[in-house]
């Protein structure tokens, strides 16, 4: 992880070389990686998605560049002056200290979030920095409990004895320090309501294991939690997600990276993560048939086009899978698990599941 200086200095630098250009009467430009969707790779090597050599340019003195040209150095004054107070804000904190009317004209700088949300993105492409480095948060959102002891901003904080909440991560979870794990396994479950049901029925310490949640696709945040948990204390991670194309593109996230974020390459990619249902096996062996929603077109659309995904289409577990829910026409949800009772989840599905290894890679 880059040092707060040298997130300082790297926009120093950017502010320097377009200084740089106009002392030699050029005209201002940034050139930069191109995030676009034609410019993002899959490593099979490296097992996650990663920026191609495609480049962009923006430049002031060009009418369809001269907007975002500006947008790009008012945001990056603003994270400069928070990494030189010591501060950090949210998205919507920088939105706003941007949002202001250009002088002498109509023309706001920024009109909506949107805006200066990808400009930040940018700015991680052409500083190598992450937003959080850049002392950007986004919000709150996900839960976390296990056999777990952590200090976070001078706080010593036990994740077993934060009552029927868990504890709330944050987004920027760069400066936390483990001081105790002890836990086997990790498992990330896309809904909050699972993760409150594995903890009312205290799966976790029965298990020894650390349970996770956002609602939904991963947070930044989580995703780099999840990582470091990984790669520092070499705790697998298991991944629970409904049977749908969606929850196979969460899992894919967490293991891969997304194409939105690609730019970050392996800072939020776990390769070794395991998909642990439920699958379309399962809805045979536990009996969930009269449980099953039928596919709608959005969801069949979906299929098809994870499926032609590099990461997806050469593996054959996962094709099956697909196919599978084609043929069913139907998806499943985590809860329908509780067809068999409501700790049935907690007591049977997951111990079994990892006690026999069944998990898709």
């Amino acid at each position: 992880m880059k040092h707060k200086s040298e997130s300082e200095k790297a926009l120093q630098e950017l502010g320097k070389d377009v200084v740089k250009q106009i002392k030699k009467e050029k005209n201002p430009e940034l050139t930069f990686t191109l995030r676009g969707l034609s410019n993002i790779i899959y490593d099979p090597k490296i097992r996650s998605l990663k920026l191609g050599s495609k480049t962009a340019s923006r430049s002031f003195f060009n009418l369809a560049h001269a907007k975002k040209f500006l947008q790009t150095f008012d945001v990056a004054a603003v994270i400069k002056n928070l990494i030189k107070e010591g501060k950090h804000a949210s998205l919507r904190d920088v939105f706003y200290q941007v949002k202001r009317t250009i002088p002498s004209t109509k023309i706001n700088v920024v009109d909506e979030q949107t805006e200066s949300d990808k400009v930040i993105e940018d700015l991680e492409v052409i500083t190598n920095l992450s937003r959080e480095q850049l002392h950007v948060n986004a919000n709150k959102e996900g839960s976390i409990v296990g056999n777990v002891v952590i200090e976070d901003s001078g706080d010593t904080i036990n994740w077993a004895k934060l009552g029927s909440g868990g504890w709330s991560i944050p987004s920027n979870v760069e400066n936390i320090k483990f001081k105790k794990i002890n836990a086997k396994f990790i498992i990330y479950m896309e809904k909050a309501a699972v993760w409150e049901r594995l903890h009312e029925d205290r799966f976790w310490e029965k298990q020894n294991c650390i349970i996770i949640t956002s609602q939904g696709q991963t947070t930044r945040g989580i995703r780099r939690l999840l990582q470091r948990m990984y790669e520092e204390h070499n705790l697998p991670i298991y991944v629970l997600c409904d049977l749908d194309p969606w929850g196979a593109y969460i899992y894919s996230v967490i293991k891969y990276g997304s194409i939105a974020l690609a730019h970050l390459g392996t800072r939020m990619t776990i390769p070794g993560v395991k998909y642990l249902g439920i699958t379309c096996q399962d809805v045979e062996k536990y009996g969930l048939q009269k449980h099953l929603i039928k596919l709608n077109e959005q969801d069949i659309s979906r299929i098809k086009q994870i499926s032609e995904y590099d990461w997806f289409k050469d593996n054959k577990a996962w094709l099956q899978q697909f196919k599978m829910m084609k043929s069913m026409n139907s998806k499943a949800e985590i809860q329908a698990l509780s067809s068999r009772g409501i700790s049935f989840i907690s007591n049977v599905y997951l111990p079994e599941k990892i006690k026999n290894k069944d998990f898709i890679d």
